[in-house]
């Protein structure tokens, strides 16, 4: 936990010893306000106080300015204090989102989206209560416990009361002994509540994200009980926290009246041989029940950081996390070639897994060239794309760009030479002119014009406000082959180097692919275009076919090469269409 203020700033800094020199005057103020108290009472056991009003009346207007230097100086320092807490937690909170941005798919396979969702929230708000509750409470209540025994210790002996400071002893000892058996209780509960808010983050996501394939398939009974499997775990540990807890209160309160009993108790058999004992019974109260908070303040500190020393682990263990990928330094308008791509002998193993996905795969595409991949589901095909913009690196072999191993680039200059379409187009909330520009922020009107008419994306002018018509979260308010329409714009008005297309054409009707794929090619002639498509009609095209089997290449040619050449290829391609379209 303390690892994490490293980021706090100089000013930050300089505000937290200001904030601990106010939270020293409200401890000052406040262990003062007993002397206030003791004065007053001496004064009331005079037999004629009438000369001592206007000593009474100031030492009341004393006893009223340190309450309000109390209160002054604690509003001051929890400010100070939230401000400090706040800065270095968004700042805290910017950095772990930096770092996720730059995990590789292995990372965040690793950690879970869930988990990765929870350190970035809950675990980031546990610490700010943690943090601001430490700053407060670590100065003021042991000085306030230090300076209460001092004087009711110098009390004690002025007055031949030590049975007043042995009060004092056994009900720190009973407040010890309460919070450290509710701490024993409760602490190993912390670490399972912040994982079973993981996996109510799961659940909760899985049900989101799924939820038209969960009504279609009528597992709403199914999902409900998987949460409530979940949702019962989790309640049943904050019911057993929150019920060890609430045992502190009435504790504590039994101890601070008990202890004021026994003062009163032992005052009361002391005056009979030092009848001006009685004068010290509110100053003693006074500075017990400073010495019991105090304690109780600790007490529960100590108890509760366990639980931000948790979440501190859990973010710490984000930042400390370095990507599998590494830049390289070559940049890519150094390139000589533009547009190539080569694959030698390049072999892919998921992490942790026990068998290649990939395996031995050769080949190399020329500028301008069209390469298609196709096979079964789970043969490799899209795996094998993701190597290109490096969202996996490959197990052994390389794959150059432009000449290049794309190790050797910086991965921003890397994802600048690719334009890249997900399988799932995937929109950001804002207008459909911010999600185009995406791609290129500083794209012109006319390139955004240009990239929606290649993609075929001109049903947004009819949309309310064309291109200021507001995409929700996930592009949830447009259809599927819309969607992708837009994904492709936003790719293709990079004018990259090199296009890859996931898929990226299945949500298309046949003609909306063939015009796309046309545009395409008229418009640009010089870009390397790779593709993933389970339909023939998409890749017949292609000036190169590569047949993916069990992540092993079995073809590699034309379609009319792979119809005469690839047993594979030619079954793919007759469970779509008929020997006589296949002529064409």
């Amino acid at each position: 936990m303390f690892k994490l203020l490293k980021y706090l700033k100089a000013k930050e800094w300089i505000l937290l010893v200001v904030t601990l020199g106010f939270l020293a005057l409200q401890v000052w103020c406040n262990i003062t306000i007993p002397d206030c108290t003791l004065e007053i009472s001496r004064y009331l056991q005079m037999p004629d106080i009438s000369p001592y009003w206007s000593d009474i009346i100031w030492t009341c207007i004393q006893m009223l300015l340190y309450a309000a230097g109390v209160v002054v100086s604690a509003i001051i320092a929890q400010y100070l204090a939230s401000v400090i807490v706040s800065s270095l937690l968004t700042r805290i909170r910017s950095k772990v989102f930096k770092r996720v941005n730059d995990f590789s798919a292995t990372e965040i396979n690793r950690f879970s989206i869930p988990s990765l969702i929870t350190r970035c929230t809950n675990d980031i708000t546990q610490l700010q209560q943690v943090y601001t509750s430490s700053i407060t409470l670590v100065l003021t209540a042991p000085l306030t416990a230090i300076f209460a025994i001092i004087k009711i210790v110098g009390l004690s002996r002025e007055y031949g009361a030590s049975a007043l400071t042995w009060v004092n002893v056994v009900s720190v000892l009973a407040i010890i002994l309460v919070v450290f058996l509710i701490v024993i209780l409760v602490l190993p509960k912390f670490k399972k509540i912040q994982t079973g808010t993981d996996k109510l983050n799961m659940v909760t996501r899985e049900n989101l994200t799924g939820l038209k394939v969960i009504r279609a398939v009528g597992a709403e009974k199914e999902q409900e009980e998987k949460f409530e499997n979940v949702n019962k775990r989790f309640a049943k540990l904050e019911f057993y926290i929150d019920k060890v807890l609430m045992l502190i209160e009435p504790s504590l309160s039994l101890i601070m009246q008990g202890t004021s009993l026994a003062i009163v108790w032992v005052v009361g058999i002391l005056a009979g041989q030092n009848p001006e004992i009685t004068t010290v019974i509110s100053a003693f109260t006074q500075l017990s029940i400073f010495i019991i908070m105090s304690f109780t303040s600790l007490s529960i500190l100590f108890m509760f950081i366990p639980r931000g020393i948790v979440s501190a682990k859990r973010i710490n263990e984000v930042l400390n996390t370095q990507t599998s990928l590494k830049d390289g330094h070559n940049k890519g308008e150094q390139m000589q070639q533009k547009g190539t791509i080569e694959f030698k002998n390049v072999s892919f193993r998921y992490p942790e897994a026990d068998a290649d996905v990939l395996e031995n795969i050769s080949f190399t595409v020329s500028q301008g060239q069209t390469v298609a991949f196709i096979g079964s589901t789970g043969s490799g095909k899209s795996t094998l794309i993701n190597l290109i913009p490096r969202f996996y690196d490959c197990s052994d072999g390389e794959i150059l760009i432009n000449g290049h191993n794309v190790k050797d680039f910086s991965q921003h200059d890397l994802h600048e030479i690719i334009g890249y379409v997900p399988q799932k187009g995937i929109l950001f909330s804002g207008t459909v002119k911010s999600n185009i520009k995406y791609g290129k922020e500083d794209a012109s009107d006319e390139e955004v014009e240009k990239a929606i008419n290649i993609s075929q994306s001109n049903f947004v002018y009819d949309l309310p406000n064309g291109l200021d018509y507001h995409i929700s979260q996930g592009g949830k308010n447009v259809s599927g082959g819309q969607k992708q329409r837009l994904s492709i714009a936003r790719a293709i008005i990079k004018d990259p180097d090199i296009l890859i297309f996931d898929d990226s054409f299945s949500a298309l009707d046949y003609k909306t692919d063939k015009i796309v794929r046309k545009n395409l090619n008229k418009a640009y002639k010089n870009t390397t275009k790779v593709i993933v498509a389970q339909r023939i009609g998409t890749i017949m095209n292609a000036d190169q076919i590569i047949v993916l089997d069990q992540g092993k290449m079995v073809g590699k040619g034309t379609h009319k090469q792979l119809l005469k050449s690839c047993k594979v290829y030619r079954e793919i391609a007759l469970s779509q269409l008929s020997e006589e379209e296949l002529a064409k």
